[in-house]
């Protein structure tokens, strides 16, 4: 089976520069989006910097030909959280507080790993249902979960306070799902630029019309047309049977 993917980035409406990070590297069959946060700049560095030692760790893990990962994944995106922290807390200090959501899909064989920390999602779609694959962490989630508010409260809430990230603290947790890649199935990947303005059933319309490159270009437009507060990150990547 072969993978379809194209991923845009686009800064938004009312924002002055992306902080957003992307990845595709169909090399490794690695895919990233990173949405970074703190401060001018801050942002920008976590995230690239995140992204850019995930792909690291998983080409030289390729490359000592024995890999689980599982494994591998939580390793690197542990990494990056260390390493950013100390960059904003003994290297750059005007850098303090900086971090990055981040979720990656990693093929390796038949399974797909898909890691996550933060509000950034994956979504798959199959047939005529779309699932959201991963949890996000936040306070809104959180209250969410304990009953504190309902769906509709939800929406109206801060959906930006997040309580997971990688960076701000010196470790992290790092959920990871595993599952099996299986033709027709859709995988969409964003940071919330795109899952806070678009709702899930607009994305599987979108995302069930056209060629990929059409559905990432009509998702970030629908996006600006909901207000475009944050920057848009989209990656959609279509299993097709060979």
């Amino acid at each position: 089976m072969r993978f379809d993917v194209w991923a845009q980035t686009d800064v938004g409406l009312k924002r002055g520069i992306n902080q957003d990070t992307i990845l595709v590297d169909h090399d490794l069959m690695l895919y990233i989006v990173a949405d970074g946060m703190g401060g001018h700049k801050g942002g920008e560095v976590a995230s690239a910097l995140a992204v850019n030692i995930v792909q690291n760790r998983l080409k030289e893990a390729l490359g000592y030909g024995k890999v689980a990962p599982k494994q591998v994944l939580i390793k690197a995106y542990k990494e990056a959280s260390e390493r950013i922290h100390f960059k904003s807390t003994f290297e750059n200090p005007e850098l303090m507080g900086m971090g990055t959501t981040m979720v990656g899909a990693f093929r390796f064989g038949s399974k797909l790993f898909i890691a996550n920390v933060g509000d950034s999602r994956a979504y798959l779609m199959r047939d005529k249902f779309i699932w959201q694959l991963t949890e996000d962490h936040s306070l809104i989630n959180e209250q969410l979960r304990a009953g504190m508010i309902n769906e509709e409260e939800a929406k109206l809430g801060a959906r930006n306070v997040i309580t997971r990230s990688v960076g701000f603290e010196k470790d992290v947790a790092v959920d990871v799902i595993e599952r099996k890649v299986e033709g027709g199935d859709t995988y969409l990947l964003c940071s919330d630029g795109l899952s806070g303005l678009v709702p899930d059933y607009r994305l599987l319309e979108i995302c069930r019309q056209g060629p990929v490159k059409e559905s990432v270009a009509q998702c970030i437009k629908e996006a600006k047309a909901a207000g475009g507060d944050d920057n848009i990150s989209v990656i959609i990547i279509r299993v097709v049977e060979a």
